[in-house]
């Protein structure tokens, strides 16, 4: 409770010292009568005491006499007749008042004293803060089901326009699976495959296609899925099965993989941040103000956007923010206007425009937070102690 009233500025704190001492009820005890261990200590005869008697001796007793075992002050004599005996190891021991200071000091039996004002959001009536992100917070769009780590190529590639020769699928960009090794793309429609198949090859509604000979033993290989745009491909193909086409806005957070070499920003597996929209007359502008938008309630607004191509957008745009620890400015995610070489096969109307974004979870996080390298963040090198340090970040009103 004390942590959220500081996080959510509901009070200062500041801790002021000064030099003097004071001690708490226990720590005037110690001085007075001594430190645990030398009561313990004291407390043994020279011909022993039953190891199950030690706790009869007082409340810290047992505290006393660990450290009394670890100071070589005693030493329990486990085949003793009756059962383990703690004896004296040593004749004499001191515990003068310069042991007592170190141990008032290093056992923190001082009083802390802090200086509290109000905070910039003080109030004598709290306001009770959403605990979860939901559907509402993020202005009604669906979560979509991200469960399915193991994506087939036909929905991670195929699906949305890219080349079976395209460079992304190949082993050195892609983790394909052994077991299993194919999909079995048998339950899908017959009619969408090969209208997925036609627009490869040949195009269409305005399209040349690619030129090449597509072949259904490539879009059943199995691979840990490169982005969560493949969940975003099969809601819009659901969507495009409706007896009448609405407006549809979806997102989701999770895991992604790529094989890729480990440094500073990149990891072989992340997080992606997918967003969709389904509506009619949508443009690059609508696309640029979600984003600008999002990114404002996060706190980043150091924001810029590149020309980029991907064979599912056109337009296509890459998003960069400025990491002031690293001194530059860093890629954040990809974006764009889904093509109608996607979009028509799986039945959706022309005149329909979806805008769509993938961005990095880690990235905006390690700028927010000022953190230079990705590993520092997400591994098994990570320090939990900086959850306890970093204020929660609470998204902005609007």
């Amino acid at each position: 409770m004390e942590l959220d009233i500081l996080l959510l500025k509901v009070i200062n704190v500041e801790q002021r010292q000064a030099e003097g001492w004071m001690l708490t009820e226990e720590g005037s005890e110690v001085v007075e009568k001594g430190s645990h261990e030398f009561l313990v200590f004291k407390a043994v005869p020279p011909e022993g005491l039953p190891q199950a008697d030690i706790k009869k001796l007082g409340p810290h007793a047992n505290v006393g006499f660990s450290k009394a075992m670890s100071a070589g002050w005693l030493q329990v004599n486990k085949n003793s007749e009756g059962g383990p005996r703690v004896m004296r190891k040593a004749e004499n021991v001191e515990d003068d008042v310069q042991v007592a200071l170190i141990k008032i000091r290093d056992q923190q039996l001082i009083i802390k004293s802090f200086y509290v004002t109000k905070g910039s959001e003080f109030s004598t009536s709290p306001t009770k803060l959403e605990a979860d992100l939901t559907a509402d917070m993020l202005t009604r769009f669906t979560e979509m089901p991200t469960n399915n780590f193991v994506e087939s190529s036909f929905w991670n590639f195929d699906s949305l326009f890219q080349p079976q020769q395209h460079p992304a699928r190949d082993a050195h960009d892609t983790f394909f699976m052994a077991d299993p090794k194919y999909a079995k793309l048998e339950e899908m429609p017959e009619s969408y495959i090969e209208k997925v198949k036609n627009m490869h090859e040949s195009g269409g509604h305005g399209s040349q296609g690619y030129h090449y000979e597509w072949k259904i033993e490539e879009a059943k290989k199995n691979i840990l899925r490169t982005h969560t745009t493949a969940v975003s491909a099969r809601m819009l193909y659901k969507l495009a099965q409706q007896e009448k086409f609405t407006p549809a806005k979806y997102f989701s957070i999770d895991r992604v993989f790529r094989n890729e070499t480990l440094d500073a920003t990149h990891l072989a597996e992340f997080h992606q941040i997918e967003g969709v929209v389904a509506d009619y007359n949508l443009t690059l502008g609508d696309l640029i103000g979600v984003l600008y938008e999002f990114f404002k309630k996060l706190g980043i607004t150091k924001l810029r956007f590149k020309p980029a191509f991907n064979p599912y957008t056109e337009p296509s745009m890459e998003v960069f923010s400025y990491h002031e620890g690293l001194k530059k400015w860093v890629e954040i995610g990809n974006s764009g206007v889904f093509r109608p070489e996607m979009l028509i096969p799986m039945g959706l109307p022309k005149d329909v425009s979806v805008i769509a974004w993938g961005l990095s979870l880690e990235r905006p996080t390690m700028i927010k937070y000022k953190i230079s390298n990705i590993r520092d963040l997400i591994g098994h090198k990570v320090d939990l102690e900086m959850v306890h340090r970093n204020p929660i970040c609470l998204l902005e009103k609007a």
